[in-house]
């Protein structure tokens, strides 16, 4: 599975973009995805993660009830609403494909995209 993140860019505070993340391959039905993030100087860290059918999800303390993550398997593509951003929610984003039923570790992910960078002004 190759997969391609976009929609990231330069947000004031309050902003709503939403990121999409392209998947490659005839499988992509098949895996949970996810989104992690990484602020410079940081660590990367779980945001949210869907099942395979979309009917579980899974989001950060630090995201829930402000970002929603979503997926439609017949055009290949997760997304992440993102609502009411914050300064703190600066940073890379990525995508990235698990064939776990559930996964929010980073070593649980088998596949990542590139990244998209999201920047939020104050």
């Amino acid at each position: 599975v190759q997969l391609q993140a976009s929609g990231g860019g330069l947000v004031q505070a309050g902003g709503s973009p939403r990121l999409s993340c392209a998947a490659s391959g005839r499988t992509f039905s098949r895996y949970c995805m996810g989104w992690f993030r990484q602020a410079p100087g940081k660590e990367r860290e779980f945001v949210a993660a869907i099942t395979w059918n979309g009917g579980s999800t899974y989001y950060a303390d630090s995201v829930k009830g402000r970002f929603t993550i979503s997926r439609d398997n017949a055009k290949n593509t997760v997304s992440l609403q993102m609502n009411s951003l914050k300064p703190e929610d600066t940073a890379v984003y990525y995508c990235a494909a698990s064939s776990n039923v559930m996964e929010y570790r980073v070593s649980g992910y088998d596949y990542w995209g590139q990244g998209t960078l999201v920047t939020v002004s104050s």
